[in-house]
């Protein structure tokens, strides 16, 4: 069930990231995101903790990514890591460009 509610979320075409509503770097990433001109619908935050499963949803996350931790921060099919990863693409200008590649901005 994990497998199936993390892949179906992923779209090439849209940014997704993978949230406990609770952690500060979750709350980052959004305000970071939420600043960058998305059409309606690239953009989208998925709360793992609403369905009780986090914890199987982050054991896929992990096979999936490397990484269990959230957020993690999907751009297309890609993962790009979690805020720090974001945040660093985003200092050095590659953010930007990898969004208008997907045409995921306005």
């Amino acid at each position: 069930m994990a497998q199936a509610f993390v892949n179906s979320n992923i779209q090439s075409g849209k940014v997704v990231v993978f949230i406990k509503p609770t952690c500060p770097y979750g709350r980052r990433t959004q305000e970071l995101l939420s600043q960058l001109p998305f059409k309606q619908g690239c953009l989208e935050f998925v709360n793992i903790t609403a369905n009780g499963d986090t914890n199987e949803i982050q054991d896929y996350l992990q096979q999936l990514t490397g990484a269990r931790t959230v957020p993690r921060v999907f751009i297309g099919e890609e993962c790009i890591g979690g805020c720090n990863d974001l945040v660093n693409m985003h200092e050095r200008g590659e953010l930007l460009t990898w969004l208008k590649q997907i045409g995921a901005l306005q």
